[in-house]
């Protein structure tokens, strides 16, 4: 019986991380909350229809892993990953401007016709393809210039709204976000350090709502 016990005490704990998704008019993007994942030991691999991620979570003996069949076909040459403190992100480069009712799909591919041996022989002798180098710089340009294009929707234009403040404000500005949303319980979010500076920033849910803070 104690050794059981004991059993039940060495084994690694599975953790439930969650992911969500969401796209542009060109991207898919896949946020995966997993905090302080150590970048070095964060492995994506892209496919066509496919997406794979593993890490090593922190402060255990697990890793995580993420398999996805896409529901649409991606450019894998220009899709990218960051590793933050909070999370990873996965972008993914449509390879058709459409919009996907959902991220996976049953993983099939649809079969292309082989062209017939008569219009191959009518059309005289074949060339050899061209090979072309690609410029990595200029995919890169590319990807920020889409980036900057494109407009997200819902809560991720929120969320792009308020880290391009956080990102480009001042030092003081910084210091009023954090403390109103802090004191506020994330319900107010000032950029004007001289006001909520004098006092704590008081709770201000939206109307016809009430803020109940739990006991923990």
């Amino acid at each position: 019986m104690s050794e059981a016990k004991d059993m039940e005490k060495t084994e690694p704990v599975k953790l439930k991380i969650k992911h969500d998704w969401y796209q542009t008019e060109s991207q898919v993007v896949i946020t995966i909350l997993l905090k302080n994942a150590p970048s070095d030991k964060v492995k994506v691999q892209y496919g066509e229809r496919s997406l794979s991620v593993s890490s090593v979570i922190p402060n255990s003996d697990s890793e995580y892993s993420l398999e996805l069949e896409l529901a649409h076909e991606v450019v894998p040459s220009m899709s990218v990953h960051a590793v933050t403190p909070s999370k990873i992100e996965v972008k993914l480069r449509k390879k058709e401007g459409v919009r996907w009712t959902q991220l996976e799909g049953e993983g099939t591919e649809t079969k292309v016709k082989a062209i017939p041996q008569a219009v191959i022989d009518a059309s005289g002798p074949q060339q050899p393809p061209k090979l072309f180098k690609k410029d990595w710089d200029k995919i890169e340009k590319d990807l920020k210039k889409m980036e900057e294009e494109e407009k997200p929707e819902g809560d991720a234009a929120l969320n792009a709204l308020f880290q391009k403040i956080y990102g480009e404000g001042s030092d003081e500005v910084r210091r009023a976000m954090n403390k109103s949303f802090v004191e506020s319980g994330g319900t107010v979010l000032s950029t004007n350090w001289n006001q909520v500076a004098k006092e704590k920033v008081e709770v201000k849910p939206p109307d016809g709502l009430e803020f109940k803070k739990w006991d923990e």
